[in-house]
């Protein structure tokens, strides 16, 4: 569904895409992952048309986006990050004008709308002005909108910014679903939510392609498996200091609590369980624990591994 051959994009001479090369099945879900400024909205709008390449090939449907621009773009649903929409139009009106746009006309038009509607849940507000609806709406009407010409394939970057664990929730329900029947390339920092949704990752560091696997082979080639958390009261002690001299031990994160209690993430190298001298060190320095525990490698940490050079 999408074939990428050595795509390249340089803004005044900073690279910003360098030379990558990936491809995504017909009816795959795959996560597009990176820290920000990576590359991964500069490959997505390359594909879906709104800017073009340095250098390169990249083809939708084995249509090229330069050189066949329309028919590529017919096939696509293209959600940006910050969704672009017409404030003042009701969001009937909107998506009419927006099926129309795309070449949807008379029944079928009806009918797309219909279908958008009620599988983003908009019934409810079709008839409201669209800047006066919530942002999750907003969203659901920028969803709606890349779905209604029923594209092959969908693009979307991130598009649960901005909303509740609930909206989120929805959202990726809706994704999973529309997975059944569409392509998908889907960027987002919600890591859990990749996890959940996608059958395979992509992650992009300074404009190169890291890995590409399912989440599940991704965790099994980690360097790192997992990692410990401490949660202690440490007084006076700087404990992350104190466990980072740990051997084992690659880097601790703090998390302040309430009554003088700290949780200590611990990213610990492979095949190694420094628990025990966890405990002597926090015995030795009179730190209260009231929890040491293992934890399995998540794919944040895969992403912290790709993405975070060692110090």
């Amino acid at each position: 569904m999408i074939k990428v051959e050595n795509l390249t994009k340089t803004y005044a001479g900073v690279v910003a895409v360098d030379s990558i090369n990936f491809e995504v099945e017909k009816g795959e879900i795959v996560g597009f992952l990176g820290p920000n400024g990576a590359g991964k909205s500069t490959t997505m709008r390359i594909l879906s048309g709104f800017m073009p390449a340095t250098s390169g090939r990249a083809s939708i449907a084995g249509f090229d986006v330069f050189e066949a621009s329309l028919e590529a773009r017919s096939r696509l649903g293209y959600m940006a990050e910050n969704v672009p929409l017409y404030n003042e139009m009701r969001v009937t009106d909107y998506l009419n004008y927006r099926a129309a746009l795309k070449g949807v006309t008379g029944h079928r038009l009806r009918e797309r709308v219909g279908d958008v509607k009620e599988l983003c849940s908009l019934k409810e507000v079709e008839n409201r002005i669209i800047g006066t609806l919530s942002k999750g709406f907003r969203q659901r009407v920028g969803l709606a909108d890349a779905l209604v010409h029923d594209p092959d394939l969908l693009i979307l970057d991130e598009p649960t910014i901005g909303l509740d664990p609930n909206q989120i929730r929805q959202v990726r329900d809706l994704i999973r679903n529309l997975g059944r029947h569409h392509t998908i390339l889907l960027s987002t920092h919600i890591l859990p939510e990749v996890e959940m949704t996608c059958t395979r990752v992509l992650i992009i560091n300074k404009g190169r392609i890291e890995a590409s696997d399912t989440p599940a082979n991704l965790l099994a080639k980690l360097r790192t498996v997992g990692g410990i958390r401490l949660e202690a009261k440490t007084g006076a002690d700087d404990g992350a200091l104190e466990l980072a001299k740990i051997p084992g031990i690659r880097d601790v994160a703090v998390e302040p609590g309430e009554d003088g209690w700290t949780a200590f993430l611990l990213r610990v190298e492979a095949g190694l369980d420094p628990r025990e001298e966890v405990y002597r060190l926090a015995t030795d320095r009179r730190w209260a624990v009231r929890e040491l525990a293992r934890r399995k490698a998540t794919l944040e940490d895969v992403f912290v591994e790709i993405t975070q050079a060692d110090p």
